[in-house]
């Protein structure tokens, strides 16, 4: 059997560079969409409080949440829902360009065009969501107004990783890893804004890029909320 060195060579760059693309893409998203999370959290103490009684019901106080938890966690997969729709991470998703002229209600598109989603317009259509600018992720839950939607491109009120043949190809580690992460951080620690700052005071304003961030960034000072030996176990 012989082999061709340039052809490894060739594949192997191309594995490199397509694994890097990953993490690359997925570093500013994923942290964008866990602070944000965290943010809306602390401003809605409630809410953090309802999560992290879940959290001791599932997953007790005596271990740290893991992957195979996420899939009893409804309400923190409602709060991650509801982070991806009111900030989604890229609001105006990745441009795309028109193979072929077409008519797409009632606007001609030239074949050639670059197009652009609006996913954050999308997620705050008054005609799709009730009370769209408020952080609720009990929309999210059974007898909400949306408990069924899905964020992996089946349903388009929400599309933080877009839809279709062009759909994030990291979605699933995306997912999971900010699941995971919210859910460590709600379950770990207790937060406080720094410098004195109340809740109602934080600053929401976004800085618009290829990806959502805050136009300042989070400071808290964490509080753990387990026995020390949990956090020696990990």
């Amino acid at each position: 059997m012989s082999v061709n060195c340039d052809n490894c060579t060739t594949l192997g760059y191309e594995a490199a560079k397509t694994t890097l693309n990953l993490f690359v893409a997925g570093t500013d998203t994923s942290s964008s969409t866990v602070e944000w999370a965290i943010a809306e959290l602390i401003r809605h103490p409630q809410l953090l409080k309802q999560a992290q009684e879940e959290m001791d019901n599932v997953v007790g106080r005596d271990r740290l949440v893991n992957e195979s938890d996420l899939g009893q966690l409804t309400f923190l997969q409602a709060i991650v829902k509801e982070t991806f729709r009111l900030h989604p991470s890229t609001p105006l998703s990745l441009p795309r360009i028109a193979s072929e002229s077409c008519e797409i209600d009632g606007y001609y598109i030239p074949k050639g065009s670059t197009l652009l989603v609006n996913v954050w317009a999308i997620a705050r259509d008054p005609n799709m969501w009730m009370d769209p600018l408020e952080f609720q992720p009990t929309r999210f839950m059974p007898g909400g107004e949306k408990p069924d939607v899905d964020v992996r491109g089946n349903d388009f009120g929400v599309i933080p990783f877009g839809a279709g043949r062009r759909i994030c190809v990291g979605i699933n580690l995306g997912l999971r890893m900010v699941q995971l992460l919210i859910a460590t951080l709600v379950q770990t620690f207790d937060w406080e804004l720094a410098n004195g700052l109340v809740p109602e005071k934080l600053n929401m304003d976004e800085a618009y890029g290829l990806t959502l961030q805050k136009v300042e960034p989070l400071m808290v000072h964490p509080k753990p909320r387990l026995a020390p030996d949990v956090y020696e176990r990990c």
